[in-house]
């Protein structure tokens, strides 16, 4: 999350920080989901963020007052992550109504019960990203854990 609050704050995107950094960004979007690099590339990081190595160090957790990103920051980020996956869910519906249903005619029942279909999953997803729905959220999980581990978190 770090990673990604940094790259933000400087409106760089995933492929100009690996450029500045020697990574690929394929190591980028790893580091982004918070799974941990190796001291090159923490080293690559600070150098290139200006910051100390520590922040990108796994395990050690600073303390929240001194943490470099913010519990509102963190939700802020996901929420447009969510937004932007949405975006995605709708353009890639868009070309693929467009494209499919001009090839074969857009009466063709692959097409329109294929589209109506997706149509209905991208309606749930947007519900569920704008918080109109709150399918599989914090809640959910929260209360599962609790069930899991017989007790209250």
């Amino acid at each position: 999350m770090i990673v990604r609050k940094f790259r933000l704050q400087r409106g760089w995107t995933q492929e100009h920080l690996a450029e500045l950094t020697g990574l690929s960004v394929r190591s980028i979007q790893r580091l982004e989901r918070g799974q941990t690099g190796s001291l090159e590339t923490m080293n690559a990081l600070a150098a290139v963020f200006e910051v100390d190595r520590s922040l990108f160090k796994p395990g050690d957790n600073p303390m929240p007052n001194d943490s470099p990103i913010t519990a509102d920051e963190e939700n802020a980020i996901q929420y447009v992550k969510g937004v932007k996956d949405f975006y995605g869910h709708i353009f890639m519906y868009a070309v693929f109504v467009a494209v499919f249903g001009y090839f074969l005619g857009f009466k063709h029942p692959f097409i329109l019960w294929g589209s109506i279909g997706w149509g209905i999953g991208l309606i749930v997803h947007g519900l569920n990203v704008f918080e109109v729905i709150n399918f599989l959220g914090p809640n959910w999980e929260k209360k599962q854990i609790e069930k899991r581990l017989g007790r209250l978190l």
